[in-house]
């Protein structure tokens, strides 16, 4: 991954550089808008990470003239931090916006989080509700921040029913997942594989709809 960073103090936008650099983020740096605007607008940059003051040229102008011509995925970075302004920046086209000072783990996550949702790749993470977070490149699950223990087989069911939330997810879909072509189990064994999930992830979450399947309720 590529990115571009628009920042005019020198001492925070090496150790921006650096950081990212460690966590697989290449980066080009910019100290001001107008030298900012002319690389990404000539540079097909994965995403934009830009300071809203910024000498010559600032922020505001840098990401309506970038939009006028190109759909480069934008953060913001802003010392402000009033609800206007950042529905200001929103509107004017920014993908997301961090508000100074931040930690770099977050700026990674979210320069990661604004590239996926532009080249439409779907997030690792499935969030259901408040609480419910499911890793889905760990495979690990969490509920209320803490770890849920499940097996391999609920993990599967779980999964299903959270990419299907809100939806009916009948029981020939969740045999389908279990076994393929394997004919080798039962509908009494798809509930009590329900059953334990209701116990580790909440009883009110999954409800079921007789003779057609389940729900995962988001």
């Amino acid at each position: 991954m590529r990115v571009l960073l628009v920042e005019d103090e020198e001492d925070l936008s090496a150790i921006i550089c650096a950081a990212l650099g460690e966590r697989g983020i290449q980066v080009d740096a910019s100290l001001d808008g107008q030298d900012g605007l002319l690389k990404a607008a000539t540079v097909d940059y994965d995403a934009v990470i830009l300071d809203l003051m910024l000498p010559v040229l600032d922020g505001y102008t840098v990401l309506k003239r970038l939009r006028a011509t190109k759909k480069t995925p934008v953060l913001m970075l802003t010392a402000r931090d009033s609800t206007d302004d950042k529905v200001t920046l929103l509107n004017e086209g920014a993908d997301d916006y961090l508000t100074k000072p931040f930690m770099i783990d977050e700026l990674a996550a979210r320069i990661r989080a604004i590239v996926r949702r532009s080249t439409g790749e779907p997030s690792p993470l499935i969030c259901i509700g408040n609480d419910l977070r499911i890793d889905t490149i760990d495979r690990r699950v969490t509920c209320g921040g803490q770890l849920v223990e499940l097996t391999p087989t609920e993990y599967s069911i779980l999964h299903l029913l959270a990419t299907h939330a809100d939806r009916i997810v009948t029981r020939q879909m969740i045999y389908d997942r279990i076994y393929g072509d394997r004919d080798s189990g039962s509908s009494n064994t798809i509930e009590v594989y329900l059953s334990n999930l209701r116990k580790k992830v909440g009883k009110e979450r999954i409800e079921t709809h007789r003779r057609n399947g389940y729900t995962l309720r988001a």
